[in-house]
């Protein structure tokens, strides 16, 4: 992986060099755009109508718009020169409860290496943390944005994860449709509840997959080869008749789905158990 930033992580007269390399990737699939006609990739090309032609990269600024058709230009050397310490470092502000902040404060994650020479007091600030199971909270600079961060440990390296300032977050007064009134009874709460319980169980990274991504996968390598693609009848959920009669029926199938989910480990067992005995 290629660092995407060097600085220092900050904390009283404490700094700790550090190398920022970013912890997620898209693995989206991507398409071109083509001429139907042709079958050209169609060109997007950065043209300044002014002057009637292409420009490069190199003839790009960036320019804020002050009125209406009057720009600033701001160039690279005038973000590198603003006066504030996070330019430069993770300026730690304080330390809190995980538990404390929603997850919509959080935009995007990275790992923090140690930096050169930086090991010691990097190890140092993780195992402090560790110890006291505190994330801390923090400014930084990336790209020219100010972003608020959380730091925490994860997997025995410091994550920082970029979050969005409260004033970023927008408020549910803004949605016009949660402005209803139901009345709900405590048996639908209890057997609500019921089926959250039956289908609840401890956290698995490795059991969530990108189906339609796969879906997706499947159908372009059959378009390759030629294949005839089969394309299953979609089954159109029914009408919601009775809440209750809805969630009982949901929790008859979370526990079947249950219980399937711990024979097939068995049967999995059962069958390895079988074939050892016949090659011995």
């Amino acid at each position: 992986m290629r660092n995407l930033w060097k600085g220092a992580i900050s904390f009283g007269l404490v700094h700790v060099p550090v190398k920022l390399y970013s912890a997620t990737e898209r693995k989206d699939i991507k398409f071109n755009y083509l001429h139907e006609e042709c079958k050209t990739p169609v060109r997007y090309e950065k043209v300044c109508p002014t002057c009637d032609r292409e420009i490069s990269v190199d003839e790009i600024v960036k320019g804020y718009e002050y009125e209406k058709g009057k720009y600033v230009i701001l160039k690279d050397e005038d973000f590198e020169n603003i006066p504030l310490e996070t330019t430069k470092s993770v300026e730690i502000i304080n330390f809190v409860d995980l538990k404390e902040i929603d997850p919509v404060y959080f935009d995007k994650s990275y790992y923090l290496a140690p930096g050169d020479g930086g090991q010691k007091a990097y190890e140092l600030l993780k195992k402090a943390m560790e110890d006291s199971k505190k994330v801390a909270l923090a400014k930084v600079v990336i790209r020219s944005k100010e972003s608020l961060a959380a730091l925490r440990v994860h997997q025995n390296v410091i994550v920082m994860e970029t979050m969005f300032y409260p004033d970023e977050i927008r408020g549910t007064q803004l949605m016009p449709e949660i402005n209803y009134k139901v009345q709900i009874n405590e048996n639908e709460i209890k057997m609500a509840t019921s089926l959250i319980e039956s289908l609840t169980e401890p956290f698995n990274p490795e059991r969530y997959h990108n189906e339609y991504r796969q879906a997706l996968t499947d159908l372009i390598e059959a378009k390759i080869t030629g294949e005839e693609i089969e394309v299953a009848p979609r089954v159109e959920p029914g009408k919601v008749v009775d809440l209750m009669d809805a969630l009982k029926a949901s929790i008859e199938l979370a526990k079947k789905e249950k219980d399937k989910a711990k024979e097939k480990p068995k049967k999995k067992a059962a069958k390895t158990a079988k074939k050892a005995k016949m090659t011995s």
